[in-house]
């Protein structure tokens, strides 16, 4: 049997009065006739007690009848089965498990730190108990295994991939879908059923995180650079249309050059301008 076959044992309380029924009928046989022969059946009678279990809520009893796989108890409550059986307990509740922060490479080569939160449980429990050794080492290692893989599938930021379209820490929805994939596919063997999968840190390594976070901070600075110069062009073009509509004042174009770079050296300047009374004319 290759599969998870689901059986149901007797009922518990049932067979422990059937157990007491033949305690006390063997004790009156021994007190009424006085023939101590009746103790050679308490071993038999003793050998109920080990068939005896309990199958708590979202648990389970795989039963294996010396080396042959007998079925799988999952509904909750006292029971009683052969008494020789092995009674195997898988927890059939979700958990979770959060990896280690393992250093890697991204897509591009830069070592990063991640890890991933996962939420899983047990579905088949033939294959969890039959299939793999310690299901839940299995776990722990293929998802590390999976996470390894799937930062090696992608860049973490798009500044050295500028064609990536999704990157670790901006595609987080898709990164994590193939992260559930991975697991999903790897797991499938140990009847494990993945709930949830996705990234819980994600960071550069130590040894480039201070340069990478310059080059963040000089992106940054140069977008802003470009969104100021673009404002300050967009004023003067309107300066100096407003002033020719209006008629103040004409402007030859060495004026117009020299009204220009003044009015960008105030709009794009770190600090504030001082200002300088002109008292000769726009020639002097």
């Amino acid at each position: 049997m290759k599969q998870e076959h689901i059986t149901q044992p007797a009922n518990g309380y049932l067979m422990l009065l059937v157990f007491f029924i033949l305690l006390v009928t063997l004790i009156t046989s021994i007190s009424i006739t006085g023939n101590f022969a009746f103790l050679s059946a308490l071993p038999l009678l003793l050998l109920i007690l080990p068939g005896f279990f309990i199958v708590n809520p979202n648990g389970s009893k795989v039963l294996v009848l010396f080396g042959a796989y007998k079925g799988t108890v999952k509904e909750n409550g006292f029971f009683w089965a052969n008494p020789f059986f092995n009674k195997q307990a898988i927890s059939l509740r979700a958990r979770n498990f959060d990896s280690d922060r393992v250093k890697v490479n991204d897509k591009i080569g830069n070592p990063i730190l991640i890890n991933v939160i996962l939420v899983w449980r047990v579905k088949d429990t033939y294959k969890a108990a039959f299939e793999v050794d310690h299901y839940e080492e299995f776990v722990r290692i293929q998802t590390d295994a999976a996470v390894r893989k799937l930062a090696g599938s992608y860049p973490y930021d798009n500044f050295d991939d500028e064609q990536a379209e999704v990157t670790l820490r901006s595609g987080m929805h898709e990164v994590n879908e193939a992260l559930e994939a991975e697991i999903t596919e790897r797991l499938a063997i140990a009847g494990i059923e993945v709930m949830e999968a996705r990234i819980g840190y994600l960071a550069y390594a130590p040894e480039i995180a201070s340069s990478m976070l310059k080059r963040q901070q000089a992106v940054a600075i140069v977008a802003a650079r470009k969104k100021i110069v673009e404002g300050a062009v967009g004023m003067v073009e309107d300066a100096l249309t407003q002033l020719a509509e209006d008629d103040i004042i004409n402007f030859d174009e060495h004026q117009k050059a020299s009204m220009v770079s003044n009015l960008m050296v105030v709009l794009c300047g770190d600090k504030e301008a001082t200002p300088v009374i002109n008292t000769g004319t726009l020639h002097n």
